[in-house]
């Protein structure tokens, strides 16, 4: 995704009455606000913010991006991923293969008493515990993250119907997993192998195509969701992803039953 596309489909989220303007032209032939109607809430020119949009200005300030954020009512997540995007028209640096720290592979194998999992930046599952495995993906060899394909929690989740059968509300998951990736991507531009599994999931998921283009962004910090499992019914847990220090787009992932709500988590673990 480009700084360009971003800004477009963050203007055809706003109306003209959410920023205090008239209605204007009666038939518009985009959605959400005109270039001419957003370009002077961020005092700028038409022809400037048009630039920007065709990415034909790549050395736009950070005070730009910061009066384009108010002027597009970006939250926090999206306004650190605007800069971020702006600073991919200047640069891509290439990326390297990704590899797990085995100080972290411990740290996750430790956890004995909620799910937890390593994930890294591609959205590939890089380590799991062994309720993390049990609870998600007892179809899967346990050993399966030690080995090319890793599972990733975004190919399975809108290419395998049994990822879709595990969530009570597919359609939140799939969208906080695009949220993941778009982040990714404005971190880590210059990661191929990114792209290839954006590519992929594009080419293989009409879905995928379709929300894709809506560009949520979101650092996914701390979600709670109901899961399905076919021995212990719905499950609510609050997953908290926690990032490693170094930034390299991984993080640990802990999954935590609400409190007093514990006992289905058991029950597993004596079936494990």
């Amino acid at each position: 995704m480009s700084l360009g596309e971003f800004l477009r489909a963050r203007r055809a989220r706003l109306q003209p009455q959410d920023v205090g303007l008239g209605p204007g032209v009666r038939h518009r032939r985009v959605a959400g606000l005109r270039r001419e109607e957003l370009a002077p809430l961020a005092g700028l020119s038409v022809g400037y913010y048009t630039r920007l949009e065709q990415g034909q200005s790549p050395n736009v300030s950070d005070e730009v991006l910061d009066a384009l954020a108010r002027a597009l009512r970006l939250d926090d997540d999206e306004r650190a991923h605007l800069h971020r995007l702006a600073r991919v028209v200047r640069s891509r640096p290439p990326v390297g293969p990704e590899l797990l720290r085995p100080g972290i592979r411990r740290m996750v194998e430790s956890f004995t008493e909620v799910p937890a999992w390593a994930v890294g930046r591609r959205a590939d599952v890089l380590a799991w515990n062994r309720l993390a495995h049990a609870l998600f993906t007892p179809h899967l060899d346990f050993d399966a993250p030690e080995r090319e394909p890793r599972p990733n929690f975004a190919r399975m989740d809108f290419l395998d119907p049994r990822s879709r059968e595990l969530y009570v509300d597919w359609e939140s998951k799939a969208l906080d997993d695009i949220a993941y990736l778009q982040v990714s991507l404005g971190k880590f531009p210059g990661d191929e192998g990114l792209r290839a599994l954006v590519d992929e999931l594009t080419a293989g998921s009409a879905e995928f195509r379709a929300m894709w283009a809506r560009h949520p962004v979101s650092n996914c910090a701390s979600i709670s969701r109901g899961y399905r499992h076919p021995g212990l019914g719905v499950v609510t847990l609050t997953a908290e992803l926690l990032r490693t220090p170094d930034d390299e787009g991984q993080g640990v992932v802990l999954f935590q039953p609400e409190p007093g709500s514990e006992e289905p988590l058991r029950r597993l673990l004596r079936q494990g």
